[in-house]
This record gives C-alpha cells, sequence and structure tokens, in this order.
C-alpha cells in the first residue's frame, strides 16, 4: 500500500511536467503574440506625446474619437456594415449548410464541400480583385447589362455599399457553413419524421426543432463571421474606394500614414471592445455559454 501511494505521488509531478511540456507551444504562442501585443496597445492608448519621446499618461486618444464625428459615424457603420453582412451570410448559408447536411449524399456531400472550399483556395486578394474586374464599368457585368438591354451604357457598381456587402458575404461564407454542417449532422432525422407525423409544417418544424437544435452552430458561424467582417480591411477599401469608410481604413492611417501610434491603438482598443460586446450581447441572448459554442466552430 506504501509502495503504491508512492508511485502515485512521484507520478503526479510526472504528469503534471508532461502537460506543462505539451502546453508550452501554446501558452508561448498565445503570451507572445496575443497577451503581450494586447499590453503594449493598451499602454500607448493610454499616454499622450508631449514632446519628442516624452510621454504622459492621458485618456486623450478616446476623447479624440468621441468629439470627432467622422470616427464615431465610421465606427458606428462599420458595426452596422458587420452586423448586416453576418445576416446575410447566415441567410444565405443555412439553405447550403442543410443541403449538404441533410439532402445530399456520397459523391455530391463531397463535391458541394469541394465548391464551398474552392474559393479559399487563393488569397483574399485575388478574390476580391476578380470582384473589381466583374463589376467595374468596363468589366464583365456591366458589359453584360448593356447587351441584355437593362441600361443604355456600362454603369459602375464598384465603390457602394452593397458592393461591400457581397465582398464580405462573399469572402465570409466558409465560416459559416461549416459550423452549421456540423450542428445540422447532429440532428436526428426521426424527429424531424415524427413532427411530421404530428401534423407540423415546414415553418414551424424550422422554427421549434432545427433552429433550437443549431443554435450553437448559428451563433459560432456569427460571432466568427462578424469578428472577420469587423476587422476586414481589403475587401472594403478595394471594393468601396475612399468612400468606404471602414474603421480598420483609419486604424490604419494613424498607423501607417499619420504614425500616430497611440491614437491608432485606442482605435484597436475599441474595435475589440465592440467586437467583445457584441459577442457576449450574442452568447446573453441566446442563454448559450462560449465553450459549447466554441466546439461548433
Amino acid at each position: 500500500m506504501q509502495a503504491e501511494t508512492a508511485r502515485a505521488s512521484t507520478a503526479a509531478p510526472q504528469a503534471r511536467l508532461m502537460l506543462l511540456l505539451l502546453l508550452a507551444p501554446a501558452l508561448i504562442w498565445l503570451i507572445g503574440l496575443i497577451v503581450l501585443p494586447h499590453i503594449d496597445l493598451a499602454v500607448l492608448s493610454l499616454r499622450e506625446r508631449v514632446a519628442p519621446r516624452q510621454y504622459v499618461p492621458s485618456l486623450a486618444q478616446y476623447r479624440t474619437f468621441i468629439e470627432e464625428p467622422l470616427y464615431w459615424h465610421t465606427f458606428v457603420r462599420t458595426a452596422t456594415m458587420s452586423i448586416l453582412a453576418t445576416g446575410l451570410t447566415l441567410l444565405l448559408a443555412f439553405p447550403i449548410a442543410w443541403t449538404i447536411a441533410k439532402l445530399v449524399r456520397g459523391r455530391a456531400k463531397s463535391l458541394l464541400l469541394v465548391l464551398c472550399l474552392i474559393p479559399f483556395w487563393v488569397s483574399e486578394t485575388v478574390r476580391t480583385l476578380g470582384w473589381m474586374i466583374l463589376l467595374r464599368e468596363s468589366g464583365v457585368l456591366p458589359a453584360l447589362l448593356v447587351q441584355l438591354g437593362i441600361t443604355a451604357m456600362p454603369v459602375e457598381l464598384l465603390y457602394r455599399d452593397a458592393t461591400i456587402l457581397v465582398g464580405l458575404v462573399y469572402t465570409s461564407m466558409l465560416f459559416m457553413v461549416v459550423p452549421l454542417i456540423g450542428a445540422l449532422e447532429s440532428l436526428d432525422d426521426a424527429l424531424i419524421e415524427a413532427a411530421y407525423d404530428l401534423g407540423g409544417n415546414g415553418p414551424s418544424i424550422l422554427r421549434q426543432i432545427v433552429i433550437p437544435h443549431a443554435t450553437p452552430g448559428i451563433l459560432a458561424g456569427c460571432m466568427v463571421v462578424f469578428m472577420l467582417t469587423l476587422g476586414n480591411y481589403l475587401t472594403p477599401t478595394l471594393l468601396g474606394g475612399k468612400n468606404s469608410l471602414w474603421f480598420t481604413e483609419q486604424i490604419y492611417t494613424q498607423f501607417i500614414t499619420r504614425f500616430n501610434w497611440e491614437q491608432g491603438a485606442a482605435f484597436g482598443f475599441l474595435l475589440l471592445g465592440l467586437s467583445t460586446a457584441i459577442v457576449w450581447l450574442g452568447l446573453k441572448l441566446t442563454g448559450q455559454k462560449f465553450g459549447e459554442v466554441m466546439k461548433r466552430s
């Protein structure tokens, strides 16, 4: 008995050491690339430059955001457009995920999954430039509209809010489809058959069975897509042009163009706070826990 106790007491530290060694790469990555940069940004955002290489603690960067209408207008616009893009992505991705998870089997299912993956075989830059080629005034779609007699002359389809939404939905679709497929595949078909046998119809079954079961997948996809669209820089800038009024462009301008790292850091933290607040609100409204939702993503 004493020998077994001694072996157990020796094995416990060894197990903890092994666990620590296994977790070390992830911890180093987490601390070095996420925690420390955010701490540094927090310090930058809470100081003001009063002279070359002289700084004082200050909230001036956040006051500038509040006092300048362009900044908070861009902030609200970015949030609104991101929420709208997330909603549109969900509406388009749900029937696609339902088809893949429940309606097709075998090679057809694999083919549909591959078709969802194909656009992501190239970089976001190439995909966005492809949309520019299609939608610019001398592009494919305006020329087709003229040939069909819909417009008298080519129209410029770029630099519109609708164009930005199209680009954001296109670049985010896969990140909504995958969690939805995972959630819908776990739904027992017998539940749906029983609901039909008991007199249920399509809309009622969708509302009372399918959506409640798929809620963790829906929330996981919405969280990922919202954060991706909120922090997207390339797509709104290229498709929306100078009038895109996207908040990440303001952050880029402060860091790269104006070399005002303090203001850029403050804007970055405001964007982080917005995404955190929206995610928290979504979890609160749906009654889901963050860990459960992440299992679906």
